[in-house]
């Protein structure tokens, strides 16, 4: 059965939430993964490069677009030697994929193993030197594909979020019981029956805004970047509508990191000291083995300040992590 890829409609013109680096390449490209839904990327390639290059596929925050993070992340990463891609997931951006704003967490994984497909393939790259960025949501992604994946040698979680863990137990485990998890079913359900009366879906909005003067930090954090110049894009789920209220479900109904302990390659989880999630990375670094998995801890930062503060986000580690385990 042959693979089909679906004519995507892309933007030409930059119009990322970073500045263009004089130092790369970049160029819009597509592939498919194995829904047959084809995806958008942004590729990077260090300028004057020789001989075939590690390479590194980027995606997150949950509910973001590759004009904002993992951009960010993907271009500073090709300044540095690698060819990178950031994709927009399935549904998501500028990717294919209907019904809009939905998602499934075996849809992400596939996602990153589609982006691996394409770089396996690609002329420019050794197909033995591949790794994964995830950022956020996706930093939970990326691990759960290596979980899978053994063409991935190297994979980076940053300000790493458990989506499963959140939408199962809620914020800090303030849910974390039988009766929550009945409401939060009950409620995600009726919305699935309201749905198909409506033949539409309904969207759960994005970060709040206005923001409420009572706000808990986080949610100041996460606005701070979505609702601001810093990081706002019309294309980020975050930034306008958000997902469909219903996209929680397959959430709701599994967990992820079940084979954590049985990956090989090598892991590097970074996190603020000051973000609310920071015990997602703590506890989920206590299931990696072998001595290969490190945990970087940033004093000071919050959240966000690992989606874009290149003063704060460790690129040099980064760099020297990638280049130890992808030759």
């Amino acid at each position: 059965m042959m693979m089909k890829t679906e004519q995507l409609n892309l933007v030409q013109e930059w119009d990322k939430t970073f500045p263009k680096s004089d130092k790369v390449e970049h160029s819009k490209v597509t592939f498919v993964n194995h829904f047959g839904i084809t995806l958008a990327a942004d590729m990077y390639v260090p300028k004057n490069a020789a001989g075939k290059l590690s390479a590194i596929a980027v995606s997150g925050p949950f509910g973001a677009c590759k004009e904002q993070s993992s951009g960010l992340y993907a271009q500073e990463m090709a300044e540095r030697g690698f060819l990178t891609v950031a994709f927009d997931p399935s549904f998501t951006g500028e990717s294919g994929g209907f019904p809009r704003a939905m998602h499934s967490p075996d849809i992400d994984v596939e996602d990153f193993q589609a982006a691996v497909d394409f770089l396996s393939c690609c002329d420019l790259v050794d197909p033995d030197r591949i790794g994964i960025i995830g950022i956020c949501g996706w930093g939970g992604m990326a691990l759960q594909t290596a979980c899978v994946d053994t063409r991935i040698k190297a994979t980076v979680t940053s300000t790493m979020y458990d989506m499963s863990r959140v939408a199962g137990n809620g914020y800090f485990d303030g849910a974390d019981s039988k009766e929550a998890r009945k409401a939060a079913r009950e409620a995600v359900n009726a919305q699935r029956t309201e749905d198909y009366r409506n033949g539409s879906y309904q969207r759960a909005g994005g970060v709040v805004d206005p923001l409420p003067e009572d706000a808990p930090f986080f949610v100041k954090d996460y606005y701070d970047y979505y609702k601001t110049e810093r990081g706002y894009h019309a294309r980020s789920l975050n930034s306008n509508d958000g997902w469909t209220v219903n996209t929680q479900t397959s959430l709701m109904n599994m967990r992820l990191f079940t084979y954590a302990d049985e990956i090989d390659s090598a892991v590097l989880m970074i996190h603020g000291d000051k973000a609310h999630s920071c015990y997602l990375s703590r506890d989920t670094f206590k299931l990696l083995k072998g001595d290969n998995k490190e945990l970087m801890i940033i004093p000071g930062a919050v959240h966000t300040d690992l989606y874009d503060r290149k003063d704060i986000i460790p690129f040099d580690k980064l760099q020297h992590f990638f280049e130890e385990y992808l030759k």
